[in-house]
């Protein structure tokens, strides 16, 4: 069945946009504040944008303490959360003021990082050390102003716990167990890998 994304909502009672839209990675992104409160918070409008240089994003509805941080010092970590981590993720997703510090909210023990000012989740098996290049308010096709803006970082640093590096030195994906993100209440635990490499040159080339 065709369904106007207006009419999505009420029709169905729920929206189906981040459900379909999934799975979607987790950016548990840990910045400090001009007077800096360590704030810790979860996205899933995350993602990689770019491989050279390394960039990232992630998309916040609403000018939240992370957002204002990002503006203010211009750095962030990105932790990867996984499986063991999942509560205490939720747990710093938390309506909080700013002056509290969610890593104390959730129990979180934090390390520092080694080339920006935010710590990262001492448990976490990797986490990314991030350079603002880009705050961006997004509109819509009309050109509105929308109430979300996109920070977009250069990753500048990056920590992996030694544990999850194979042999070869590959990061070990499936020994992470990195959650992600399905719409409503739903996350992803785990998941079977499948290793397929791309196709050769086509005919021709």
């Amino acid at each position: 069945m065709y369904i106007p994304i207006e009419d999505a909502r009420t029709q169905l009672g729920h929206d189906p946009f981040k459900a379909i839209v999934a799975p979607r990675p987790i950016g548990w992104i840990s910045t400090v504040s001009a007077a800096g409160i360590v704030n810790l918070a979860p996205y899933s409008f995350f993602n990689a944008v770019s491989a050279d240089p390394d960039m990232l994003m992630f998309s916040s509805a609403g000018e939240k303490d992370t957002l204002n941080n990002c503006r203010a010092t211009g750095e962030f970590v990105c932790n990867l959360v996984s499986q063991p981590l999942l509560e205490r993720m939720s747990q710093s997703s938390a309506a909080a003021d700013a002056h509290i510090n969610e890593f104390e909210l959730a129990d979180l023990a934090s390390a520092p990082s080694s080339r920006v000012a935010p710590p990262r989740v001492a448990d976490t098996p990797a986490a990314l050390e991030c350079v603002v290049v880009d705050v961006i308010r997004l509109t819509d096709r009309y050109g509105s102003a929308t109430h979300s803006w996109m920070t977009i970082g250069e990753v500048v640093g990056l920590y992996i716990n030694p544990d999850y590096l194979t042999s070869d030195g590959r990061f070990d994906t499936a020994k992470a167990a990195a959650v992600a993100r399905c719409g409503y209440q739903d996350y992803q635990l785990g998941g079977e890998l499948v290793e397929l490499a791309r196709p050769g040159p086509g005919p021709g080339r």
